[in-house]
């Protein structure tokens, strides 16, 4: 893998932003902003998992994976202070938060688990943002009329989810963990993930007076089910994480790589922050 940079997004989040930001389309914004709910609490999990997992490993191995720890929570760390200030806006709205209400509750359920559960549930997670990433970048036309500082937003969170993929895998393979029990959670993942995330579209849409109209469903359908929709165009991704010989690295990255490259003037390198540094920028 290479060094993981961790990167300042240069666009404004303070000023506010349409309800409909999402080139006026109320499915696509009702959904993005479902799961831009669902980051603030992942990314921190994702953070802790990885960090109380590596601390588990002997001092060899905890070295060879410095660097990918300490990029990877950079990069998560600064995904959850930008979505933060994205939420504070919805919730200005309006917009009420249930997703991580719900993901508490089972977290708490995991506080006593082996650490490699909670690694587990990450990697699962990672391969569904990763596909979510990939489907991003290949369709950016998703975006089309969205605020410029928004469609950015996500495109450049799309690319660094691509980059740091593997990490978690990596880590978990590294403590032990079975693949039996790495299927095992990705099966549950899919189904709280998913769950979650209608759930939460679907409050969106009902907050906003859009739930039943025909423009709405219309949109989902194309969105979720058409031949490349998120949903159906996935189906081959998802199954491949059920393979013995799976790893992330077999996901095709060209896309991230390629928007990095040439949109250099959105974003500032600013290195890879200290896993405890990172860790506490997370939770401020």
């Amino acid at each position: 893998m290479t060094e993981l940079v961790v990167r300042r997004l240069l666009i404004d989040l303070q000023s506010p932003f349409a309800r409909n930001w999402c080139g006026g389309d109320a499915f696509s914004t009702a959904f993005f902003n479902a799961l831009s709910m669902s980051f603030p609490f992942g990314e921190q999990f994702f953070i802790d998992a990885v960090r109380d997992a590596v601390a588990t490993l002997p001092p060899e191995l905890q070295e060879k994976y410095r660097a990918d720890v300490r990029g990877f929570i950079g990069q998560e760390a600064t995904h959850r202070r930008i979505h933060s200030l994205f939420n504070n806006h919805l919730e200005n709205q309006g917009l009420v938060d249930g997703w991580t209400a719900r993901a508490n509750k089972r977290l708490a359920l995991m506080e006593e688990a082996d650490p490699r559960h909670a690694l587990a549930v990450t990697a699962a997670t990672e391969h569904f943002t990763a596909m979510f990433a990939e489907w991003l970048l290949a369709r950016p036309e998703i975006l089309d009329g969205a605020e410029p500082r928004l469609r950015t937003m996500w495109l450049w969170h799309s690319a660094e989810e691509l980059e740091h993929k593997s990490v978690a895998f990596d880590i978990y393979k590294a403590t032990g963990g079975s693949d039996e029990w790495r299927k095992r959670w990705f099966r549950r993942v899919t189904v709280m993930f998913l769950g979650d995330l209608m759930h939460q579209t679907i409050d969106n849409l009902r907050h906003e007076k859009q739930l039943w109209k025909w423009a709405t469903w219309k949109s989902a359908a194309r969105i979720l089910l058409s031949k490349n929709g998120l949903l159906r165009g996935n189906l081959s991704g998802w199954r491949s994480y059920l393979r013995a010989d799976f790893h992330p690295a077999q996901q095709d990255s060209s896309l991230s790589t390629r928007w990095l490259a040439d949109n250099r003037a959105q974003y500032t390198p600013v290195g890879a922050a200290a896993p405890e540094a990172a860790t506490a920028a997370a939770a401020a």
